[in-house]
């Protein structure tokens, strides 16, 4: 991230969900099913540029609706129909922040995994976390969450639903 500037950038925003014991992936697939939570990953992600690794990107097997896709990887020979490659870091956030400038945007929404998590963390202003109440095994791992550099904002706790695998919460965390 050194060579590009964070007050450059509109708000950068990581949305992920975390188990209790940080684990976001495993076999890189989601250890876990929150059908309820994708209406709150909807609504923070849509209409802006979101970035993701290629891991991420396969996980999810196709680009996401209403979204620049913006997908980083070193493999130039990926087909990724829908989306715009990257092959670094760098070039992502300045793909992303055109695109933001365009859309009217006013964030670029980091969604895995956990080397973007854990280059992006410094310079992120805010977090949309969903906590899953488990704690699966897992071989991907989000950084801590540092409550002296993060405030939390917002909580709100959610049942687990009838298409999900774990009771969870959402929160907003802000940069102090």
């Amino acid at each position: 991230m050194s060579a590009l500037n964070a007050a450059a950038l509109p708000g950068l925003v990581l949305v992920a969900a975390i188990g209790e014991n940080n684990v976001i992936g495993r076999d890189n697939q989601l250890p876990w099913r929150l059908r309820s939570d994708l209406q709150h990953f909807k609504s923070v992600t849509i209409h802006k540029p979101v970035v993701m690794g290629r891991k991420t990107y396969e996980s999810i097997g196709k680009p996401l609706k209403d979204r620049t896709n913006i997908v980083i990887t070193r493999d130039l020979g990926l087909r990724a129909p829908g989306c715009v490659l990257a092959t670094s870091l760098e070039a992502a956030l300045l793909m992303a922040r055109d695109d933001a400038r365009k859309r009217g945007a006013k964030e670029i929404m980091v969604i895995g995994g956990a080397d973007l998590f854990n280059a992006t963390l410094p310079v992120a202003q805010r977090l949309e976390i969903t906590h899953v109440h488990a704690a699966p095994e897992g071989d991907v791992f989000f950084p801590p969450i540092d409550p002296a550099v993060w405030r939390q904002t917002m909580l709100i706790e959610h049942p687990a639903g009838p298409d999900d695998s774990a009771p969870f919460a959402i929160a907003t965390y802000v940069r102090r």
